[in-house]
């Protein structure tokens, strides 16, 4: 396997981008008084997923690095309660956000434990 020249070449960073654009097509349908509330915070923590990932690929050392990625981690997690509460009766959901998610999680996971090894 070649190694990446960017980050857009890791799969980690293409699924949290795919997340990325899943969450704001999903939110563009969320009620107009959450503009400013779970659709601002939801699409804010999903972008902080593959923006952590660039920001991190390009760090210099591991520690910097797991860093990062441990931050895109964090930022999943926020994302995945942010799914949970759209399940709300009054909330389009998405499937594939969702399941972008759990790929982007794992992928990160394996990631994150790489670099820590």
């Amino acid at each position: 396997m070649d190694k990446a020249k960017s980050f857009e070449d890791l799969i980690v960073w293409q699924k949290a981008h795919a997340f990325v654009l899943e969450v704001y097509k999903m939110t563009e349908a969320y009620l107009k008084h959450e503009q400013f509330g779970l659709t601002n915070q939801l699409r804010r923590a999903a972008i902080s997923i593959p923006a952590n990932i660039a920001e991190g690929f390009r760090r210099s050392g591991t520690a910097d690095k797991a860093r990062f990625f441990n931050i895109a981690q964090a930022s999943a997690e926020e994302c995945r309660y942010f799914l949970i509460l759209s399940n709300e009766p009054h909330y389009p959901t998405s499937d594939d956000a969702m399941s972008l998610l759990k790929e982007t999680g794992k992928l990160l996971n394996t990631y994150h434990a790489r670099l820590l090894r």
